[in-house]
């Protein structure tokens, strides 16, 4: 069986935000490296797609068994993607952070 994964307008705020951070910050470095940026991008894309088949393998995220988080490994942290398996049709990213930040938005 296969999940329709989407993300709300939150989710798809904090992929531009962390986009737009990765990129700036590479920007202010003198050997910046500016493809880092859509590389991290890719990997959280990747990351979100393993959710079509196998979501309630990541770990719970409250009492719902139905809220989770994925963890999306990139670099020496990553990122993690908070959703909610809304059915046995459909999932729904509701955030997506870097792992060192203290929560979700």
């Amino acid at each position: 069986m296969n999940f329709r994964v989407r993300l709300t307008l939150e989710a798809a705020k904090d992929l531009e935000q962390l986009f737009d951070f990765v990129l700036e910050r590479e920007l202010q470095r003198n050997d910046g490296d500016l493809e880092l940026a859509e590389r991290a991008l890719q990997a959280i894309k990747n990351g979100i797609s393993s959710l079509r088949t196998s979501p309630f393998t990541c770990r719970k995220a409250s009492q719902s068994p139905f809220m989770r988080e994925l963890v999306i490994p990139f670099g020496r942290a990553g990122y993690v993607a908070l959703f909610e398996i809304v059915d046995s049709e459909n999932v729904v990213i509701a955030a997506v952070r870097h792992q060192l930040e203290d929560d979700y938005h």
